[in-house]
């Protein structure tokens, strides 16, 4: 049994997992999709397969839609590698929800919530060099996106919850003059985060360095077991909040490692400040960085599909298709 817990939580009865060729989705679809396009044009996609929008973004939207009205915001999780499309799925999907008056939606991405260089610069003095590096458990501030979950869930019709914003390219977190503010209390809070819903992996068997990085850097496992003992602490308590869990499954660590230097190009595209090219990773740079998520990928790829409410698997030509539903 996966995050979907919902027949605890209420005594309305949750539909099945609707049909791409259902009433309700052609419907949802009609009213959709141009702006959905438009979202699309926004945020620069061009290579999404003809019919995403119409057999994933709207069956799923659908069946959100379907969740009775409650006092405490749904809490729906994303995981995915690196470039697996988790983040724009649920940009997608919050369009689709959003274009309901009845219905308030807000998302964020655990990439919003990284400690900050300095933190991180001294759990590499304290612990090990490569904790300098964002990305893996441990690098996070947890605790500022439990903060963030608990103004949402709380908050009053005129309560302001500000939304953490990082820069990558920087490498902080964006002024808070600048982040998004969120008025009053949400039905539906999304959360994506490559690592979502994970569990510690067993020391019991700890494997070998997995790639060179590993072998060059971490050749002990200091460091990865670390990172895997941050997995035990705050990051549970957030990922036990899920209501719901959704999975993109891709082959394997290769298309990870494409996926990711694709992200990086796009990333490239939208920037608005040009002197912030400087920052973006050269391939070289993306291969090494990936191998910093080798380890906890390979367990998430082989465990997370049977943890997950819902599983999309995404090949290697980046078509989507469910593979598990509720």
């Amino acid at each position: 049994m996966g995050y979907l817990q919902l027949a605890e939580k209420t005594s309305s009865e949750i539909m099945e997992f609707p049909k791409s060729n259902s009433k309700v989705c052609g419907e949802l679809f009609e009213l959709a999709v141009p702006h959905l396009d438009k979202l699309a044009s926004e945020l620069q996609i061009t290579n999404i397969q003809p019919d995403f929008f119409k057999n994933i973004v709207i069956p799923l939207s659908a069946y959100l839609l379907q969740f009775p009205k409650r006092d405490k915001p749904y809490f729906v999780g994303l995981n995915g590698g690196q470039g697996s499309g988790k983040t724009t799925l649920s940009d997608f999907v919050q369009k689709v929800l959003s274009l309901d008056s009845q219905k308030s939606v807000i998302g964020f991405s655990i990439d919003d919530i990284y400690k900050s260089t300095e933190e991180r610069n001294e759990l590499a003095n304290k612990i090990h060099p490569l904790c300098k590096v964002r990305g893996v458990p441990g690098t996070h501030d947890i605790q500022m996106g439990l903060d963030v979950i608990e103004s949402l869930t709380m908050a009053k019709d005129k309560t302001l919850t500000p939304i953490p914003a990082f820069s990558k390219p920087l490498d902080c977190h964006k002024p808070k003059s600048t982040w998004k503010v969120f008025e009053g209390k949400p039905d539906f809070i999304f959360f994506d985060a490559w690592c979502a819903g994970v569990r510690p992996v067993s020391e019991k068997n700890w494997k070998p360095p997995y790639n060179d990085l590993e072998r060059e850097e971490d050749p002990d496992g200091v460091w990865s077991k670390w990172s895997n003992k941050e997995l035990k602490g705050d990051y549970q308590t957030l990922f036990n909040l899920f209501d719901l869990l959704l999975m993109i499954k891709v082959p394997n660590i290769e298309y990870v490692y494409k996926s990711r230097w694709l992200q990086e190009q796009t990333l490239a595209k939208t920037l608005q400040d040009p002197s912030l090219l400087k920052n973006i990773m050269t391939q070289e740079e993306v291969y090494r960085f990936v191998m910093h998520y080798e380890r906890l990928t390979h367990y998430i790829l082989e465990e997370m599909p049977s943890i997950s409410d819902i599983v999309l698997k995404r090949d290697e030509g980046f078509n989507f298709s469910y593979i598990k539903t509720p």
